[in-house]
């Protein structure tokens, strides 16, 4: 395979991160395989998180070393600490990844809620209950301005959640960085909803869900992250503002047929609130981590 490597082509540089890509192909400029490597900033500048895929015909022939070779390089010249991948439990990849000197760090679980299936009455009942000193509020798209400086700082709701022995760094979000990600699902035709917690005290954000629907309004959504902040928990913010998400989906996208969500499998407080509102689980996936 005369092509696996060679120059890296930048696919999409922004203000945190860049990716790189190669593509492994025979004597016949027929392709083989690929792989993606996301080189983080802002937080996270010790990471970089490949995406290899090699054709099931061309596996066995030295393929996917090649190409993981040829990232980890560029990880490595870029000074990056770790490398990071996912791959399905027991599938190819997983074996893949560990027998190249990867270790799992994590297991993520995949859970989906089927629309159709949603106890309407129990998911108004959730939704109703009064929470003293908090009320909800949702938006579409970009966050309103009078809401971005406490919504870009309750992103840190996210840096303690369970994630074993991955290290994922603490991901420095500001207005700008929250406005940007926005944008990115804007300008790919997705739909992104948000539902929050606002403290009644002070008017700021207390927590936070997130839903990315897709364009035309069909398939599955995806959730993106939910979190509230360790002085606002212990309410039930998770659960009710992740059930007002689900029955703004169900509202506003008829032909919409599930959510998607994944959840380390550590994390039992939001695995619960997950099992709860009635998603069930998909496969799981293993996180894999080489250390340079």
């Amino acid at each position: 395979f005369p092509h696996a490597g060679g120059t890296s082509t930048d696919l999409a540089h922004g203000p945190h991160g860049r990716r790189l890509a190669w593509l492994a192909s025979d004597a016949d400029s027929i392709p083989a395989g690929t792989v993606f490597l996301r080189l983080f900033d802002g937080g996270q500048e010790h990471l970089a998180e490949l995406d290899l895929r090699v054709h099931p015909a061309e596996r066995r022939k030295g393929v996917g070393s090649r190409l993981l070779d040829c990232a980890v390089a560029t990880a490595r010249d870029n000074a990056r600490r770790r490398v990071v991948a996912q791959a399905e439990a027991g599938s190819p990849g997983d074996h893949f990844l560990a027998a190249r000197g990867f270790r799992k760090v994590l297991a993520l679980r995949y859970t989906r809620l089927p629309l159709a299936d949603v106890d309407t009455a129990a998911l108004t009942e959730i939704i109703e209950r009064p929470h003293s000193g908090y009320r909800l509020m949702s938006w579409q798209g970009t966050v309103p301005d009078d809401l971005a400086q406490t919504f870009a700082a309750s992103r840190r709701a996210m840096d303690d959640m369970p994630m074993d022995d991955s290290d994922y760094g603490i991901v420095a979000w500001d207005v700008d960085r929250v406005r940007a990600a926005a944008k990115a699902v804007e300008q790919r035709g997705d739909h992104l909803h948000t539902v929050v917690a606002i403290d009644t005290f002070n008017g700021s954000v207390a927590g936070f869900t997130e839903l990315v629907i897709p364009g035309n309004g069909a398939g599955d959504g995806q959730h993106y992250g939910t979190g509230v902040l360790p002085e606002h928990r212990g309410h039930g913010l998770g659960r009710w503002m992740k059930a007002e998400s689900i029955r703004q989906a169900r509202r506003d996208y008829p032909d919409l047929g599930g959510l998607l969500t994944d959840t380390a499998d550590s994390n039992t407080h939001m695995r619960q609130i997950n099992d709860g509102l009635g998603y069930a689980p998909t496969h799981t996936t293993h996180q894999h981590q080489l250390d340079l």
